[in-house]
């Protein structure tokens, strides 16, 4: 089993590295490691070109701003692993955990894991109430669409068979690619699996990027992609 490891990364210069560092340190050794520098203007471009592209398998780099999901369709596109899982730039969501993600894979109970920041026993760090009561929210929202019992659509950490991600075509290009994507999953009939992982989040002085403007958007993406898209194909095994 290899494990790709795509890395969308905009202005992330404190945190670059150290990412690099704790994905080769996870205890899935076989990760072949894509990152995708989405026009970053902090010298994370320039860190990139001269420390850390011997260190990866593949280092993208966009001349455009584009967003996360475009950045994401870019990695996943040259992905070659038997599974694909989603790792941001900073150093919220804790490499260690990848087993936790893969295992309902690797065990053929699932097609998609998403590791939720909600549930289970995991250390959460304490951040933005509103935040949260606005992820709660959205997932509800989504839910309702897609039918699935989910208590973060919202994460990061999402993990797929390589040829369920690679079916998609991708449509959003900034934080809209997770209402999109559950609800592409959700149509294709994938068996979903939700795993307890922990958080460590991040303040907006130390670097976060969302905020409302994306949420409004995120609502628009729910209705869009569960209501007017069309329907997609089950996923056969």
């Amino acid at each position: 089993m290899r494990l790709s490891v795509v890395i969308p990364c905009y202005n992330e210069l404190g945190t670059i590295s150290k990412v690099v560092e704790a994905v080769k340190a996870s205890p899935v050794k076989n990760c072949e490691i894509i990152i995708v520098d989405d026009c970053s203007i902090d010298g994370t471009t320039k860190l990139l070109k001269s420390k850390i592209e011997s260190q990866v398998d593949q280092v993208i780099y966009h001349h455009k701003n584009r967003g996360k999901g475009a950045a994401l369709k870019t990695g996943f596109a040259v992905a070659t692993g038997d599974i694909v899982i989603v790792q941001d730039a900073d150093l919220e969501y804790d490499p260690q955990e990848y087993p936790l993600m893969i295992q309902p894979i690797l065990d053929d109970k699932a097609d998609v894991v998403f590791g939720s920041r909600f549930q289970g026993g995991k250390p959460h760090r304490v951040v933005y109430y509103w935040h949260m009561v606005g992820n709660t929210f959205l997932t509800m929202l989504s839910n309702m669409f897609t039918n699935i019992n989910l208590t973060d659509m919202e994460t990061c950490y999402k993990a797929f068979r390589r040829e369920v991600i690679q079916s998609i075509t991708i449509e959003e290009n900034r934080f809209g690619f997770e209402p999109e994507i559950t609800a592409k999953v959700a149509k294709m009939e994938c068996r979903i699996y939700e795993v307890g992982i922990s958080y460590y989040g991040r303040t907006y002085k130390e670097g976060k990027k969302i905020g409302w403007k994306d949420g409004v958007r995120a609502i628009i993406c729910i209705l869009k992609y569960n209501l007017f898209s069309y329907k997609y194909h089950k996923y056969s095994r």
